[in-house]
């Protein structure tokens, strides 16, 4: 009895064990909780495809559908360029910069049109209306415009472009799309994983490579960024940080930390409610620090694409069921869809007598396998190829720059899909043009920004420049000038070092070499061995900024030599060496004086310089001024407003205009109405400093209405003219834009002298 007592306890243990071996094969492993996927499933190329088209919830791919394309709605009348569509591509004597020098702009009015296109194209997405169309009609116009102008290069721009690609391939017409209401087999079906995981291996990139570019020493030690803490939104750091740290710390230490690890903390479950907070405040911090339109709040919305597929059903299915019924379907309604891979459906439970054989096996679904997975087919082959492909591309093109070396100058390729977000800091100080007819002898200087109006983004890329020269020349060569060669001195300064030469000054930019594949010959290496000196030479600017005197620092090589001229609103020009020797030549007095580190001397005024670096070594220099002009001018302002409108009674209208009532002054005096003008621009910045945040909100929309209504109105005439034969009157955005200068003519004779001012650092381009 004992025996078979022990026999029938084994053979009762027996099934309670294969019961707890099947609990512990069923509950995920670490590596399934963390990442989402076994081993297993990757193991293989057909358990790979099986794994990356796995059936998925279409809702937030349709959400992030519908926000994309409302943002797009709302860039491209403004940063795509809609409504400047005139002053962009209306001028004839406008150089363009083509991704591709075959790439040219179509006339104006048809330039409407192709961005009527694009607009057609993301109602459509935004719709989910003729899907696929619709996304071809927004891509093609789209990045034809991002080819056809290098100048407006940015990173955002290049993601929309690639956000765009991805959604023609992905199924986001599932949800919310009337494409599902016409036809019932689209509506809440089921869309491959693929299609989320190539959305958040994007946006990881995006976060990730910034993260890696900012592995810089001038961004790690707070150069790459001007000084950011003056802004409002930094002021809560204010109560416990110095300006220094908050620029060095928060600015740049924390933005390179946030770049790097952001993408794994959204990719974690208990991770991703920390980052939805830092990263959503970093968006919107930079959505008021920085003009870059659509893209902080871009970024915002990408960010549940890291979420679980269904959270759009998750919260709707919060609301009463009256209203939660209308805006999904229920889950268990899902449909299958032929871009996924299903597993075999098996039961458990035996067929039951009441069920003929021939009715257990139709119910059986059509293709499975005995392992349980279901059958891939090309098209999922073809998916998953896809992927890869894509991935590998964006993992390359950031790190492409040994290939494209003419692209590379003191930073690497093109800006604009490198993911270098922000990591240099410009200024440019100095741009000379001077053209000579190597024919005739005839030489003149031209006006930088008479053939670019719009950007002078071009003095800093080489392949930009080499258009440039080829532009002119051709330009030229139409009034009348026989052979001109066009030499280009361009001085900048990046993330805060001394301004210097960037591109040989004696090289023809006509005549001279360049290729995509090849380093680029007249570029002037970046002066690295004078950092060190910029604490130095911030610390001098502060001191000087008290004694309200102005400061520009120079650097320069040897055998070359900077023609400077000092305005005569410049009183008290000194210029003194840093390091180096100089030989300073004075061309009316005919007079040379040699100055080594340390030595100083009074620049005359009005009269033209030549600073020759004769040392073995680059030289060093700074100008100190003062803006006498400027200086008198605010102690005039200052006069006025004490005998005329002190206590007097006056306002400043809507039409900014300065409203007089009892005051006597002679407004026909070119300086009271300089002055009046003066005050007016006061004013305006005060009370736009001053404004409550509903006023701040109300300007936002009525500038952006004003620039809608002026979009369509001038797309209306466009249409006109080219259809129906009317005549276009087209008009730039806005009667008076304030930023744009009147087109200078370009000079048919040489001038006498070069129209040059003194570095300084207020002189942007």
């Amino acid at each position: 009895m004992a025996k078979e007592n022990g026999s029938d306890q084994k053979m009762k243990s027996k099934p309670a064990n294969e019961n707890k071996a099947k609990m512990d094969a069923a509950q995920p492993s670490r590596m399934k909780r963390l990442l989402g996927f076994e081993l297993a499933d990757i193991n293989s190329c057909r358990r790979f495809v099986n794994f990356m088209n796995e059936p998925r919830d279409a809702s937030s791919l349709g959400v992030l559908r519908i926000i994309f394309a409302i943002l797009m709605l709302v860039d491209i009348p403004q940063e795509r360029g809609m409504a400047k569509i005139v002053t962009r591509f209306g001028d004839p004597n406008q150089c363009h910069f083509p991704l591709f020098n075959f790439l040219q702009p179509l006339p104006v009015d048809w330039m409407y049109v192709v961005y009527l296109v694009m607009l057609v194209g993301a109602i459509g997405v935004l719709l989910g209306a003729f899907y696929r169309l619709s996304c071809i009609m927004f891509i093609i116009p789209y990045w034809y415009i991002f080819f056809l102008d290098k100048t407006s290069w940015n990173n955002h721009s290049y993601l929309y472009g690639l956000l765009s690609f991805m959604l023609l391939f992905l199924d986001a017409n599932r949800f919310w799309s009337l494409d599902g209401l016409r036809n019932p087999k689209l509506r809440n079906a089921h869309v491959p994983l693929w299609n989320y995981a190539l959305l958040r291996t994007q946006i990881f990139f995006v976060y990730f490579l910034a993260g890696v570019k900012k592995m810089d020493a001038d961004w790690l030690f707070g150069y790459s960024m001007g000084a950011l803490s003056s802004h409002w939104v930094f002021d809560p750091f204010k109560i416990i940080m110095t300006d220094q740290q908050i620029d060095l710390f928060i600015v740049h230490i924390c933005g390179f930390l946030l770049d790097l690890t952001i993408g794994f903390f959204l990719f974690f479950d208990k991770t991703r409610p920390f980052a939805f907070i830092f990263c959503g405040s970093f968006h919107a911090m930079n959505s008021q620090i920085f003009s870059i339109g659509m893209f902080p709040y871009a970024m915002m919305a990408t960010m549940p694409v890291f979420c679980y597929a269904d959270w759009p059903r998750y919260i709707l299915s919060r609301l009463p069921t009256s209203w939660s019924s209308k805006l999904m379907a229920p889950p268990d309604v899902q449909q299958r869809s032929e871009h996924c891979v299903y597993a075999e459906e098996t039961s458990s439970k035996e067929t039951p007598k009441d069920v003929k054989p021939k009715e257990a096996k139709e119910k059986k679904p059509k293709t499975q396998e005995s392992h349980g997975q279901g059958v891939p087919r090309l098209h999922h082959y073809l998916a998953s190829c896809f992927f890869l492909l894509y991935i590998a591309a964006q993992l390359f093109l950031p790190f492409s720059h040994f290939l494209t070396k003419g692209y590379n100058s003191w930073t690497e390729g093109l800006y604009g899909y490198s993911w270098d977000m922000m990591v240099h800091n410009w200024h440019t100080q100095h741009v000379k043009v001077h053209f000579v007819d190597l024919e005739t002898g005839v030489e003149g200087y031209l006006a930088t920004n008479y053939f670019t109006p719009h950007s002078g983004r071009w003095v800093g890329h080489a392949d930009m420049i080499k258009q440039f020269g080829t532009c002119v020349s051709k330009k030229l060569k139409d009034q009348g000038y026989k052979e001109p060669a066009i030499y280009l001195d361009v001085w900048k300064s990046m993330n805060g070092r001394f301004s210097q030469r960037m591109w040989d000054p004696h090289v023809d930019i006509v005549t001279a070499p360049w290729s995509p594949f090849e380093d680029v010959a007249w570029n002037l290496p970046l002066l690295t061995e004078l950092s060190n000196w910029r604490d130095k030479v911030e610390e001098m600017e502060k001191a000087l900024e008290k004694n309200e005197i102005d400061v520009a620092f120079v650097a320069d090589f040897p055998g070359l030599y900077l023609e400077n001229y000092v305005s005569e609103d410049f009183g008290n020009t000194s210029l003194e060496v840093l390091k180096g020797e100089v030989v300073v030549e004075l061309v009316d007095d005919q007079k040379n004086v040699t100055l080594t580190e340390g030595d100083k001397m009074q620049v005359p005024a009005g009269h033209f310089h030549n600073v020759h670096t004769i040392s073995p070594i680059p030289s060093c220099y700074m100008y100190t001024f003062v803006n006498e002009t400027a200086i008198k001018f605010d102690q005039d302002v200052d006069k006025f407003m004490n005998e005329h409108l002190a206590g007097k009674n006056f306002s400043f209208a809507t039409d900014e205009k300065l409203i007089l009532d009892d005051v006597d002054v002679n407004m026909s005096d070119p300086m009271v109405s300089l002055m009046v003008e003066h005050l007016v621009r006061a004013n305006q910045r005060i009370k736009k400093k001053n404004m409550t945040m509903f006023q701040k909100t109300h300007r936002f929309f009525t500038s952006k209405a004003q620039i809608l209504q002026h979009t369509f109105v001038q797309t209306a005439r466009a249409l006109g003219h080219i259809f129906l034969g009317m005549d276009s009157v087209l008009t730039p955005i806005l009667p008076a834009t304030e930023d744009q200068e009147p087109a200078q003519e370009p000079p048919q004779q040489p001038p006498q002298q070069p129209p040059q001012q003194p570095p300084h650092p207020d002189d942007e381009l």
